[in-house]
């Protein structure tokens, strides 16, 4: 694959362009589904009339179908949409980029996709579609998966596609007290039925006193086994954050988060706020899985995008151990500066 991209490279690279732009075209229509002309072109920021050159062409391909509600891909687009999306990877050069910061971040698999999530909301989305993907080549009868809360995990649940009955998801933690959408459990059961498997919730908040924790392990007979599921979990799905952003939204008082950032921290994940050198500087009480606890889990995913969360990413990685790490080309360049200071 590697030795055709540099031919297309060499021999057309007039056709990269066209190729990128009904890429970008056909992965519009599949997150903005039904859609039509005018609302795309809209989205995509060009003329209409350009746009209707690009769709002409996707839907004598037969990648999409026009109706009366709107544009939609078919199923042949679906399908094509990963292997194209896979050659404009390398085309953009993505697997030595993949290379460098796998070795850089001491990470085993490291996957870049095109974009940045800061600025794109389709990024994030795709961001979600790929990291489901990773999983499902992960997925093996009767495991256990445990799953955080944010908006990018909520993505990765809604890209699942395949079925994997026996499989338990668990919340990896607490509420935040966010949208019900974001929150870990919400999203533990929306991945168990993608995957037509069962679910455990975890019904603590975010952050309480060791003294509330202890009472409600006490209490609950029922929590003690699914804090133990979420320890011994196979798989772990995880995002990061930035350490000032998830302070406030965990609803943090003002004099902590200034501690916290006053110590250091840029990271955040799994309730530890870590510095870049790796180093948690503070930590939330929480019944649901730490990073001491990362041993005992089977592979560990992480999730992020966005050039603002490349400091972040670094500190988390360097924090706890990470097997995989999906992340956007703005976050993946923005780490290789990085790392090179």
């Amino acid at each position: 694959m590697e030795k055709i991209v540099q031919l297309h490279r060499k021999f057309a690279p007039d056709l990269i362009h066209t190729m990128e732009d009904r890429y970008n075209i056909l992965r519009n229509i599949r997150y903005n589904e039904p859609i039509g002309r005018r609302a795309l072109a809209g989205i995509l920021g060009i003329g209409e009339r350009a746009v209707r050159v690009q769709v002409d062409f996707l839907k004598e391909a037969g990648l999409v179908e026009f109706s009366l509600m709107g544009m939609r891909v078919t199923p042949e687009g679906e399908a094509s949409l990963q292997d194209i999306g896979e050659y404009v990877r390398l085309l953009h050069g993505f697997s030595s980029l993949e290379q460098e910061l796998s070795q850089k971040l001491g990470i085993k698999r490291v996957i870049v996709i095109p974009g940045d999530s800061d600025t794109e909301p389709m990024v994030q989305r795709e961001l979600g579609r790929v990291a489901a993907g990773v999983l499902a080549e992960y997925l093996k009868d009767h495991i256990t998966i445990a799953v955080s809360g944010g908006s990018t995990m909520a993505m990765i649940a809604e890209g699942i596609y395949v079925k994997q009955p026996t499989t338990t998801v668990v919340a990896a933690r607490g509420g935040l007290g966010e949208k019900m959408e974001y929150q870990a459990n919400t999203i533990a059961a929306r991945m168990a039925a993608k995957l037509g498997g069962s679910y455990r919730l975890l019904h603590v908040p975010e952050v309480v006193s060791e003294q509330v924790a202890e009472a409600i392990l006490t209490s609950d007979s029922n929590l003690p086994a699914v804090a133990q599921m979420i320890k011994k979990a196979d798989i772990l799905v995880h995002s990061i954050g930035r350490a000032e952003k998830m302070a406030l939204r965990r609803g943090l008082d003002k004099q902590t988060v200034q501690e916290i950032l006053r110590r250091g921290a840029v990271g955040e994940t799994l309730g530890h706020y870590c510095t870049l050198a790796g180093k948690p500087v503070y930590v939330t009480n929480s019944v649901g899985l730490r990073l001491e606890d990362l041993s005992g889990v089977g592979t560990v995913i992480a999730v992020a995008g966005g050039r603002d969360k490349a400091e972040a990413i670094v500190a988390v990685v360097r924090a706890g151990r990470q097997d995989v790490l999906v992340l956007d080309e703005a976050a993946a360049l923005a780490i290789r500066d990085l790392c090179r200071c």
